[in-house]
């Protein structure tokens, strides 16, 4: 286990040696988990290939540093602790050498099947303990998974796969979500359908899990085998032992939205993701043994790898893994949960906390939440109303509050409150984590440089040297990750995040620059969205843009120009044309892209060379339409008038 800091003094002397002796700092963080084989270089680093690499020449498994050695000093130890959908049903729990033991067999499923270090593994399920069971397989095998959320769509999952050239494909029956049941199994027919269709079906072999009671036959295509779970796991004998793997070999690939149609997917690498999630872990959340730590972000995103499978699980802490939504079966299920597991560490997004203040504070005080000592937030910029209510209510103003910001390229928590260190300052994500050398830039790329006396700045987010857990590249296309990340500013790794410094050096993160949109914590590209909208045959353009929501923490607003028309007259067909707008999207991306408001326009407010002016339509879906600024660019300034008048919402 990484030592924690001692106190705020500590946390000073460990931020300048970090930047003073980078390589010494990282050094001595990794010399705390299993190597097989030592490192012959601690960095190797170049911002303008991009190229970077951590710990060349070493040896290591992250299954192996996550399970096995915990199994041996303390395989009694509670690792997993997993809550159903469905209230009554009975939780299951894992200790640390049975956690080691299922995942060992499923790898040896994986391993009978023929996975390879290196082959790409396509994970899309629920929150059921096999999806974390198959993750921790891959990384024994040394084979690269990729997670897919279970919300996405069959083209969406299609792409992805594509993507990846990923042979293989785990899934379940079904999704249980609260008191829907989804269908899984068959959107992954209908992906490989399509694949096939196009000729660029990878996939050799599918397995199937959670479905003992269904007695139809399994999907059959010309190239793939679809296999039954539960068949395999009975008759698997195979025991892998942990294949040692080079600290820069793939680890994982997640994709993740762009301001271009293309979802990127995002490579991290074995030995520099281990480092840093474990560390990050550590200092943010500060868990000691017999701490029961809930993150509640889905394994499809990077907070569920980061936070609910890798981080925790390497520093020995017990976990808690939740099938449902906070809601079901009532607006109490989380503050159950922390009651039943006496959770003492609670990590959550914006977008729950505010979905879950709308119910008021009883649900909250109807349960013991004694056992809580810490309250995280992620996936957005939480706003001071949640931040306020969260503390107060759930907290009972006894917990620190740590806001934390990072990406799915950063791998683990860049920016953030140490719990029981760090002031506390709503909407603040708080302090560089040691190692962390983020900088504030102004369009033209020059670093803001802290005055004296110092005051508050703002500026673009960046930063001017490496972490261990940086994205390595883009899969398959390494030149668009270095167009995404480090071309606009040369010799920085940029975020695409607008930010606040103030003058205690506390970072405020103000939100997106580029053309993506934060939607209850999950970035989606609006050209995707756009893309979507286009497919219907009635559309000839149509404009994305986000704007504030109360719950969702930005909306989706949908502009869109058809081919023909309609009557003034004539909102029922208007109204089924804007439910067809909506199912085509959900159907191209999934539920969680569907536009919140969806405008029919006669033309988008355009400059004389053809560039759509997104900042009016942001205005207008905002309703901050007082002051539209200068339209003089516009080849056409009357149709925003139009627009308005038409506005939704």
């Amino acid at each position: 286990m990484i030592n924690l800091l001692i106190d705020g003094e500590d946390y000073r002397l460990q931020y300048r040696r970090s930047v003073e002796d980078p390589e010494g700092f990282w050094a001595g963080v990794a010399s705390g988990f299993h190597w097989h084989r030592p490192w012959d270089k601690v960095l190797e680093w170049n911002f303008e290939k991009p190229q970077v690499r951590w710990f060349e020449g070493g040896q290591t498994n992250l299954c192996y540093n996550a399970l096995d050695r915990h199994a041996l000093s303390h395989g009694d130890r509670i690792a997993l602790i997993w809550e159903p959908n469905e209230e009554n049903e009975e939780a299951r729990r894992w200790t640390y050498w049975e956690l080691k033991e299922a995942v060992v067999r499923t790898a040896g499923i994986l391993n009978d099947l023929g996975v390879q270090a290196g082959d790409r593994v396509c994970l899309y399920m629920p929150m059921v303990p096999e999806l974390l069971w198959t993750v921790l397989a891959c990384a024994r095998l040394g084979a690269v998974h990729s997670v897919v959320f279970g919300g996405f769509s069959a083209r969406s999952l299609a792409d992805r796969i594509a993507d990846a050239g990923a042979a293989y494909v785990v899934c379940a029956e079904q999704i249980r979500r609260g008191p829907k049941v989804l269908p899984c199994r068959a959107v992954v027919e209908e992906a490989l359908s399509l694949l096939d269709n196009e000729q660029e079906n990878p996939v050799r072999k599918v397995v199937v899990q959670g479905r003992p009671h269904h007695k139809e036959p399994l999907c059959s295509f010309a190239h793939t085998e679809c296999l039954d779970w539960e068949d395999l796991w009975h008759s698997t004998l195979s025991r892998p032992e942990p294949r040692w793997m080079n600290a820069e070999d793939p680890l994982f690939i997640l994709y993740t939205s762009g301001s271009t149609g293309k979802p990127k997917g995002v490579l991290h690498s074995t030995g520099g993701y281990m480092v840093y999630t474990a560390y990050s872990f550590a200092q943010v959340f500060r868990t000691r043994p017999g701490d029961v730590f809930w993150c509640t972000a889905d394994i499809g995103w990077i907070t569920g790898h980061s936070y609910l499978v890798y981080g925790p699980l390497l520093q020995g802490a017990t976990v808690v893994m939740f099938e449902g939504i906070p809601t079901h079966p009532d607006p109490s299920r989380f503050w159950k949960i922390c009651q039943r597991h006496r959770v003492t560490h609670f990590y959550t997004a914006p977008t729950a906390i505010r979905a879950l203040m709308v119910y008021g504070d009883a649900p909250v005080q109807s349960v013991d939440l004694s056992s809580l000592q810490v309250l995280g937030s992620v996936g957005e910029p939480i706003n001071e109303e949640a931040w306020l209510w969260y503390h107060r209510v759930v907290g009972g103003e006894r917990c620190p509050v740590t806001d934390t910001w990072w990406q799915t390229e950063t791998g683990g928590i860049l920016i953030g409150a140490l719990a029981g260190l760090s002031a506390l300052k709503p909407t603040f994500a708080g302090l560089p984590l040691p190692g962390v050398q983020p900088v504030l830039l102004d369009p033209s790329g020059r670093e803001l440089v802290s005055t004296d006396p110092p005051t508050e700045q703002e500026g673009l987010l960046a930063m001017r040297f490496p972490w261990p857990s940086i994205l390595r590249s883009t899969w398959g296309d390494h030149e668009r990750c270095r167009n995404t990340y480090f071309s606009p500013f040369p010799g920085y790794y940029f975020t695409g995040d607008g930010a606040r410094r103030d003058a205690e050096g506390m970072y405020r993160i103000i939100g997106r620059v580029d053309d993506v949109i934060n939607v209850s914590g999950h970035r989606l590209g609006t050209a995707e969205i756009e893309n979507a909208l286009n497919l219907h045959p009635m559309v000839v353009e149509s404009a994305v843009v986000g704007y504030d929501h109360s719950i969702k923490g930005q909306g989706i607003y949908a502009y869109v120009i058809l081919r023909t028309a309609l009557k003034d007259s004539d909102q029922e067909t208007e109204d089924r044309l804007c439910r067809e707008l909506s199912e085509t999207v959900v159907r191209e991306i999934g539920a969680i892209a569907r536009p919140d408001r969806i405008q029919l326009v006669e033309g988008l407010p355009k400059t004389r060379s053809g560039k759509i002016m997104r900042r009016f339509l942001r205005k207008i879906a905002s309703g901050d339409t007082a002051q539209m600024g200068d339209t003089t660019t516009l080849l056409d300034p009357t149709i925003l008038e139009s627009i308005l008048v038409g506005r939704k919402g």
